[in-house]
């Protein structure tokens, strides 16, 4: 199919970025990790993975399942809310280890003693818990101690200051910030590709009228524009994006407009014309592959600089909204004067930050490496 076949220019470039093992061992991770974000749901969650009761398999991640289907009930007495896993699976441990101390001093057989206490014979069902069990939106209140609580086998890195695991909310923030920093380069650098190629390609008034906006947009201060905002409207990731995108389209065009001025006056932009080529088919098929080399080497660092920036939105309190994930919400509370002793706080999200950051510049070096145009030319 041609339209999955390579050019031998873009070949050799993603050869040689694979031949940059540090930038490609770092984007294989990133890819993996990412993927792995995306499964969530599964991985830290509340929820069982899978229950077996009474002969019946129930999927709780994909299904609400009240507590009346397992028999159980909150302490106000109501059935109708969701069920307890946690509770149904300590439960049935319990009953297990009931059954095995009866057994020691049961007379009969196993059989008779189910037959007889018919509440054992719940203890063969089981239920299947995700790797983390603890959503992170939800306080875990089996400490006797006020949050938030040190690392231990139950909570991993700990819990925050409202008690909710520090690990679910770090691996969901992680999500968060990735999935905002794609949605926001491709939002930014496509409009901000399509404008700077219409100014380099079509010159003149547009090119003129287009760089006088642009430069007076690009004064407006844009932490100020997020203050003002949230203070009309309750912030969202959605309105963040928007805003982001905004400012962020600005600084590509600068970049694309150069190379369209440069390649449109190369001979094959001059042949493609005098064969009666139309001006969108020479900006876009022959001229705007020519001038991608900007646009991806400079995409990496881009997604640097929007997760940056969520974060230290989030730290001063103009990020997403709470209880959302986020890594710079679980900074602030590090950093608050009640919790300098609780060094998890802020060390776990500083590490997933770095960590993050350190393997997205290393693909972003090793990008613009592989698309230096001094290495190759392309003359369409």
């Amino acid at each position: 199919m041609n339209f999955l076949k390579l050019d031998p220019l873009m070949v050799k470039r993603l050869q040689r970025f694979r031949r940059i093992k540090r930038g490609y061992y770092s984007f294989l991770i990133l890819v993996i990790l990412f993927v792995i974000s995306l499964f969530s749901e599964f991985i830290a969650n509340d929820r069982a993975l899978i229950v077996n009761y009474e002969g019946k398999l129930y999927f709780p991640t994909f299904k609400f399942y009240p507590m009346a289907e397992f028999g159980q009930m909150d302490e106000y007495g109501f059935d109708d809310v969701e069920a307890d896993y946690h509770g149904l699976k300590t439960e049935i441990a319990t009953l297990k280890a009931e059954f095995k101390d009866r057994m020691e001093t049961w007379d009969g057989s196993a059989a008779e003693l189910l037959e007889s206490e018919p509440r054992f014979q719940r203890k063969d069902n089981w239920v299947l818990m995700p790797m983390i069990p603890f959503d992170p939106y939800e306080p875990d209140f089996s400490y006797d101690e006020p949050p938030p609580n040190a690392p231990d086998g139950r909570h991993w890195l700990g819990t925050d200051g409202q008690g909710r695991d520090v690990l679910a909310r770090l691996l969901y923030g992680f999500r968060i910030s990735m999935t905002f920093a794609l949605a926001l380069v491709v939002i930014s650098q496509t409009f901000g590709t399509i404008i700077g190629s219409f100014q380099g390609y079509a010159g003149g008034w547009f090119d003129l009228y287009s760089q006088r906006f642009i430069e007076i947009w690009g004064t407006l201060p844009f932490l100020y524009v997020v203050i003002i905002l949230t203070n009309f409207f309750t912030p969202s990731a959605k309105m963040l994006l928007i805003v982001f995108a905004l400012f962020n389209w600005l600084g590509i065009t600068y970049y694309m407009r150069t190379e369209m001025y440069r390649e449109k006056t190369k001979e094959y932009c001059l042949a493609a014309r005098s064969y009666g080529a139309s001006s969108m088919r020479v900006m876009f098929k022959h001229l705007l592959p020519n001038c991608l080399t900007p646009l991806v080497t400079f995409t990496p660092f881009l997604i640097v600089g929007a997760i940056f920036s969520l974060t230290a939105l989030d730290y001063l309190g103009y990020g997403l909204p709470p209880p959302t994930p986020s890594w710079g919400e679980l900074i602030d509370q590090g950093l608050q004067s009640d919790n300098r002793d609780k060094i998890w706080l802020s060390m776990s999200p500083f590490a997933a930050i770095s960590f993050t950051l350190i393997l997205v510049t290393f693909v972003g070096e090793s990008v613009r490496e592989a698309f230096d145009p001094k290495q190759y030319a392309r003359y369409k």
